[in-house]
Formats: structure tokens, sequence, C-alpha cells
């Protein structure tokens, strides 16, 4: 059982041995002196001279050559070529151009869909753009102020990308078509 004559003491005690009673002032940082600076000599050092070497002065002069040196005989003229009698210029026929050869085009790169998914990707993109082109017919027969503006600028901008995305990335196309169906929604629920 707890004696609770003992509470007070236990108290006194701990608020007592606390270490914000015995705290030391702080110290101040002290920065350590900054370390000397090694001298540098205004002058260049001076270089020894360089050593004498004993060398046979004969031994870097080239080689004696002989002489007489054979002789080789001049080449022969070379005979000028026949000249053929002028006649008629036969026109010159130039072989037709011939095309390079074809190259296979490049694999694309991109997500490999079921039958499944490309008919659902395509139905979703279809639906989203028809949905925007009717919207924006709607917002042409419409006075819009600079914001509207803004934002039928905006649809319009994401429904190309998407009609361009469409053939390269489907998933993008069908995102850019949703973001611009989105928009057309809200800019017809703040038609007047």
């Amino acid at each position: 059982m707890i004696n609770f004559r003992l509470f007070p003491l236990v108290l006194v005690l701990s608020l007592g041995s606390t270490s914000c009673w015995f705290r030391k002032p702080p110290r101040a940082f002290v920065a350590p002196p900054p370390a000397p600076k090694p001298v540098i000599a205004a002058y260049p050092p001076e270089v020894p001279a360089a050593p004498e070497i004993d060398a046979n002065a004969t031994a870097t002069l080239p080689p004696d050559l002989p002489s007489t040196m054979p002789s080789v005989p001049p080449p022969p003229p070379v005979p000028a070529p026949p000249r053929r009698p002028a006649t008629a210029a036969a026109p010159r026929t130039t072989p037709p151009p011939v095309p390079p050869p074809e190259t296979p085009p490049l694999p694309k790169l991109g997500q490999i869909f079921t039958a499944v998914q490309l008919r659902e990707y395509n139905q979703a993109l279809d639906q989203s753009l028809e949905q925007v082109k009717r919207a924006l017919a709607i917002a042409a027969g419409k006075n819009l102020n600079a914001d509207q503006t803004e934002i039928v600028n905006r649809i319009r901008t994401f429904q190309k990308q998407a009609e361009q995305a469409r053939e390269q990335d489907l998933v993008t196309a069908v995102n850019l078509a949703r973001r611009a169906d989105l928009l057309a929604r809200d800019l017809l629920e703040r038609l007047p």
C-alpha cells in the first residue's frame, strides 16, 4: 500500500535534485586563433648550374653517307593518248536516279492493349471529344468574358492534343480528352 505521508518528502527531494538548480552558466564560444600563414620568398630560389657531361662530340653527328650514289635511270616518257576525230556528240543518257532502299518502319514503343481495352479507350476518347465539341458549340453562341474565353482556349488546346496523341499514346489521349471535357462541363455551368 502507498504511504501518503512520504509523498511530500519525495516531492521535495525530486524538486531539489533537478539539474536546473545545479546548472552552470553557459560559456561563450571562443574561436581558435588563426593559423600562421607560411612565409613565401619574394625572390626566386637559386638553381644550381647543370653538371658538365663528357660526351664524344662525334656521337651526335649523322652517319657518313657514301660519296657516290648509284644512279637511277630517269622514267621513260609517257606517250600521249591518241586523238580521236571529233564526231557529233551522242546525247548522254543518264540512268534514272535509284531511290534509296525503303527501310522498314521502326517499331513503336508503347503499352500493349487487349482488344477489349483498346475498344474501351477509343469509346471513352470519342465520347469525351463529342461532349467537348457540343460544349464548344454552345459556348460559341454566348457572349463570353475574358476568363471564359481563356477557358475555351484551354479546352481547344486539350482537344487538339488529345486528337494528336491518339495514334502515339492512347492513354494520354484519353486523359487529355477527359480534361477538356471537365473544363467544358465547368464552363457550361458558369454560362448564363
